[in-house]
């Protein structure tokens, strides 16, 4: 008799596919109540940091450049107080094979999966994460399968997605083009089931313990060139893997005084899942749609507990509008140089305000850089803004309105970072896990674990705990 693939059926088979397409036994980790073992969760990888650098050296993976933008300091020394205008560096992720830093996950999932023997991987993203896994799964001699959310219901799909999609196809891999919705969810457990694959998540241990070795990249190439750590990483966030590993690589290396800063393009007010708002966003990732929904409750991803946690490790959380991003990109490319796509440059737009802020012997690096192509040009990108009814102005960015207007700024003292409520988010964070569990009561353990998720103490949870009205 044959299963039952409705989308009821086949989600409610959902943590049965997922262990069969990961091999982890998430209950494993679990407790009574709130808490939960991440690291031992994060030890199922069963490879050292150093393992996972031979690993991602065999298929080139890794060891990219740093870079010192004199050119781009000495413009953001021009617009600060005196004394004021930190170092800026980059790490040029484009390096790696594929174009950005998720061939280090890729490189982890994908190693993993041939040794575990399964025929071939599926992963589902939008993003440069498809890249990275058809590129490694090419190198491992494995199938694969990228499954993306790319059109809205009029079959609209945005130039940076479909740039992606092709790259996907040039590397070997099939690629299942959803529109907006929870189809992407529905179809990818369905793939998973039918052909065996292995979940080459972005979420899981293996994807996370692959990014620890650009924060640890960091922290020994900034000792040697300059004899000590960077003072701010600016780490782009969206789902959270990419601060979560590069936090945990910096710790790893000691590096405990550096801060740690997460980076999104304001996206506030569009909603990601909304089919008539899918195409009025101009960034397909590191915004706000993805970093604080997955902040606040990261388990909302696609396998039953998230390794991507980034309240466990953000300093600060800085967000910075569309029309900077671009402005930035411009910049990098005709001030230093350099030509690289926009995700990376969200962090280097955030990274160009925050050196202004600090001293000009301290060094502030944006962690990643992103390959460039067709359709992740500026032109294509506020084209399709102009189809979609976005007006594109020059001004002041405070006055850009995501879905209405991308406002790039009238020169480079208007390209200004803000701080987000990050105690708010702690605070969304603990309720979430109160209404998750349908806890009215909360132990040590809990409490203790709340603080460590985020980044806190146990006298903040407490006091939060208190406004819920729950019983410790």
């Amino acid at each position: 008799m044959s299963k039952d693939m409705s989308f009821e059926a086949v989600m409610g088979r959902r943590s049965e596919i997922m262990k069969k397409a990961i091999g982890i036994d998430y209950d494993a980790f679990e407790s009574d109540g709130i808490v939960f073992d991440y690291e031992k969760m994060m030890r199922e990888t069963g490879y050292s940091l150093q393992e996972i650098e031979r690993i991602q050296k065999e298929t080139g993976v890794g060891n990219t450049p740093l870079l010192e933008l004199k050119n781009l300091t000495e413009l953001a020394r021009k617009y600060a107080p005196e004394g004021k205008g930190a170092r800026i560096f980059i790490k040029d992720e484009a390096a790696n094979p594929s174009g950005s830093f998720k061939d280090r996950r890729a490189a982890t999932a994908c190693y993993h999966a041939q040794r575990l023997g399964y025929k071939g991987v599926v992963a589902a993203t939008s993003g440069n994460y498809g890249a990275a896994v058809a590129s490694q799964a090419a190198m491992r001699g494995l199938k694969c399968i990228i499954v993306q959310e790319c059109y809205d219901s009029r079959g609209v799909g945005q130039p940076e997605i479909i740039e992606k999609a092709r790259k996907c196809e040039a590397l070997g891999a099939e690629v299942v083009q959803l529109t907006v919705g929870p189809e992407l969810f529905y179809t990818f457990l369905k793939i998973l089931e039918e052909t065996g694959y292995f979940n080459a998540s972005l979420y899981t241990p293996f994807g996370i313990a692959g990014v620890e070795t650009l924060g640890y990249e960091l922290s020994m190439q900034f000792r040697e060139r300059e004899g000590k750590d960077p003072d701010a990483v600016v780490i782009t966030n969206a789902g959270g893997g990419n601060l979560t590993g590069t936090a945990r690589g910096l710790i790893k290396a000691g590096a405990s005084h550096t801060q740690i800063v997460g980076a999104s393009v304001d996206l506030s007010g569009l909603h990601m899942a909304s089919d008539t708002q899918f195409n009025k966003k101009s960034f397909t990732t590191g915004h706000t749609g993805f970093g604080v929904p997955f902040a606040t409750w990261p388990d909302r991803s696609d396998v039953p507990r998230s390794a991507a946690r980034p309240l466990r490790y953000m300093d600060r959380y800085l967000l910075i509008n569309q029309g900077s991003v671009f402005y930035m990109t411009e910049a990098l490319a005709q001030v230093q140089g350099i030509e690289r796509g926009p995700a990376g440059n969200t962090s280097l737009a955030v990274a160009f305000s925050l050196a202004q802020e600090l001293d000009e012997d301290k060094i502030v690096v944006a962690q990643e850089t992103e390959y460039t192509g067709a359709g992740k040009h500026i032109q294509p990108q506020l084209s399709f803004a102009k189809e979609n009814g976005i007006k594109v102005e020059i001004g002041d960015p405070e006055d850009e309105v995501p879905g209405k207007n991308i406002v790039l700024p009238k020169d480079p003292s208007y390209i200004k970072a803000k701080d987000t409520d990050i105690n708010k988010m702690r605070k969304s964070y603990i309720k979430n896990c109160i209404k998750h569990s349908d806890a009215k009561k909360v132990t040590d353990k809990d409490i203790k674990f709340l603080a460590e998720e985020t980044k806190t103490n146990e006298e903040f949870v407490k006091e939060e705990l208190k406004e819920l009205n729950i019983i410790y």
